[in-house]
């Protein structure tokens, strides 16, 4: 069992806390980087409708080259975001589905069961309500997936903003039913915004996934290796036709979430490190060079004490936080609002969709399926989360953002129909945000704080 070290003293870590703390740490990380997307998402739309929105436009359609020798690829900025940068995003989310396969909320069917359903009636009620709109002409038709999608970063920052308002049970069945939305839309990338599929691609991908099993059979531990064959997934997935920032979520469930090539006992090695740190910091040498051997053992046993998919995981996800996915929003969110009339009806079809899919099919779809399931006793709400706080986790489910982009991007081709979508996922995402918070201030009372104790008089 894994204990604390502090003070010289050792004490047995209780496993749900274990459990826990990975938890915290996620979505610790992806309430702060909600912050970071609205301020990306806010610095485009300015830019982009700013005297100097012509600088936007071209600084996303430069031209940029990787390759080595006669293999080179010439692609603009905006496709290595969307396209390459988005491929980490996507492993990163695959390594989450692993983990949370392997130990968390999807670990068992009883406990999947709830954000399976709640995800799946998030899922298919704003795609209803989109093609109910939309279902005459084929261009729009094309968009209904936009709705379907919730940004965990997003609305896990508006939940953080409820404090105490909010059972520590339903950030857990928020992130679980995200995760589950998140499969949903990578099944719909990989089945109805493909092209036509070719052998060779999926050959090629195939070579790259069995390099990783041959690379994990051989012992490799490093990630870096894994740089080259994951590469290969990348390009054989592009060759293929299907889209591929789908190769990061097959590299993040084919990464093992138990280290089998782990040395005996890495707490105690770890623990003798801190011993050693110790007794050599009490003695006459104390030069850097002296400490080289304790450090040495002590990232070993660190390297022991993760596995894999937890050790990357951990050093990406900042990454992706704060780096990558801000600048898909910035790279993205900036629409141009000139261009745009409430007289077009193709506009207003396209606004009236999304919007109408996440403000309102999101909520409805989420309380009924779980409504209907919890009836049927396929499962049951976590202690302290009622009703009123299932219908606060539909409105949070509309915050699509980040996916929903990104589905608008490969559903539509045209210009100003991409744009009215973009448009739409704001304003709707926005307004599912205040909905939310206003919903959950109404229905969700505070937990009550510590006691006091008063100090005794006399």
């Amino acid at each position: 069992m894994a204990r604390h070290i502090a003070g010289g003293n050792a004490r047995p870590l209780a496993p749900a806390r274990r459990l826990l703390l990975p938890l915290e740490r996620f979505l610790h990380i992806e309430a702060a980087s909600g912050v970071a997307l609205m301020i990306a998402a806010a610095v485009a739309l300015i830019w982009a409708n700013s005297p100097w929105s012509a600088s936007y436009e071209h600084l996303w359609h430069s031209p940029l080259t990787f390759g080595i020798g006669s293999w080179v690829s010439v692609q603009s900025l905006h496709f290595w975001i969307n396209d390459g940068l988005m491929t980490v995003f996507f492993l990163v989310v695959g390594l989450e589905i692993r983990r949370e396969m392997h130990e968390g909320a999807l670990a068992t069917v009883r406990q999947a069961a709830l954000p399976v359903i709640a995800a799946l009636g998030g899922v298919l009620a704003p795609a209803a309500i989109y093609f109910a709109l939309n279902h005459d002409d084929p261009r729009l038709r094309a968009g209904w997936a936009v709705p379907t999608a919730t940004d965990i970063a997003f609305a896990v920052g508006v939940l953080a903003l409820l404090g105490r308002r909010v059972p520590p049970a339903l950030r857990v069945l928020l992130l679980a039913l995200a995760i589950i939305d998140d499969i949903a839309a990578i099944i719909i990338i990989a089945l109805f915004y493909s092209s036509g599929v070719s052998v060779a691609g999926l050959a090629l991908a195939t070579a790259g996934v069995v390099c990783v099993f041959v690379f994990q059979w051989l012992g490799i531990r490093s990630a870096w290796y894994y740089l080259i064959p994951g590469v290969v997934v990348w390009a054989g997935m592009l060759q293929a036709g299907v889209h591929p920032a789908i190769a990061g979520v097959v590299l993040g469930l084919l990464t093992p979430v138990w280290d089998r090539y782990a040395g005996d006992n890495p707490l105690a090695r770890a623990m003798g490190a801190i011993e050693e740190f110790r007794s050599r910091g009490q003695s006459s040498e104390k030069s850097p060079r002296s400490l080289d051997v304790p450090l040495r053992d002590l990232r070993d046993a660190q390297i022991d004490l993760l596995p894999p998919a937890a050790r990357v995981e951990a050093a990406l996800h900042p990454w992706v936080a704060y780096g990558i996915m801000p600048l898909f929003a910035l790279a993205n969110a900036g629409v141009s609002l000139h261009g745009l009339s409430t007289h077009d009806p193709t506009f207003m079809a396209v606004v009236a969709g999304v919007t109408g899919g996440l403000v309102l099919g999101k909520p409805l779809g989420i309380s009924l399926a779980t409504a209907i399931a919890v009836r049927l006793r396929l499962c049951a709400l976590p202690e302290g989360v009622g009703p009123g706080a299932i219908v606060v986790l539909g409105c949070l489910g509309g915050i699509g953002f980040t996916m929903a982009i990104f589905i608008a991007n490969l559903a539509f081709r045209d210009p100003e129909t991409l744009a009215a979508a973009k448009f739409a996922v704001l304003v709707a995402s926005s307004f599912a945000a205040i909905l939310g918070l206003l919903i959950a201030r109404w229905l969700l009372r505070p937990a009550p704080g510590p006691h006091r104790v008063s100090a005794p008089q006399g």
